[in-house]
């Protein structure tokens, strides 16, 4: 196959090596069951379904974008969820349509947001309403206008 090494591991051994060392992982690709238990694992490694991104792009170059977690029906209209996941996977797609300049500026809105740690959701251990945390990225794209 080239330059491209494929491998077939047991979904416990790839777990392991998922944990050990996720950076020998480029492209993942597995049934669905195993799929959908080993992205929750990927999930944890990076800060939880909250920051999580998804696209799917078929082979005719149609494309969804979508946050990985579900719709969270318990904390619907709280104010508490955290939008990043949602972002990335529009940054995702923005690049996926050629708008590299928009995708670059909310990626790295959201990435300054959480590493200033002044205002962040709590699943990324601070105690702002996910408005809050949202308007602070949206001031940032704007100030890089």
């Amino acid at each position: 196959m080239g330059d491209i090494k494929t491998q077939s591991p047991q979904p416990r051994t790839f777990s392991r090596g998922m944990v050990q060392d996720p950076s020998q992982f480029d492209v993942l690709v597995m049934p669905n069951l195993y799929g959908d238990i080993l992205s929750d694992l990927c999930a944890g490694l990076i800060g939880g379904l909250g920051v999580t991104p998804s696209g799917n792009i078929g082979a005719n170059g149609v494309a969804i974008f979508e946050s990985v977690h579900g719709t969270a029906p318990d904390i619907a209209g709280k104010d508490l969820a955290n939008p990043t996941a949602l972002l990335l996977s529009a940054v995702m797609m923005l690049r996926h349509i050629g708008l590299h300049g928009h995708a670059n500026k909310i990626e790295m809105a959201c990435f300054d947001t959480i590493r200033e740690k002044k205002v962040l959701t709590k699943d990324l251990g601070g105690n702002s309403k996910c408005s809050e945390f949202t308007a602070d990225i949206c001031r940032r794209v704007q100030d890089m206008d």
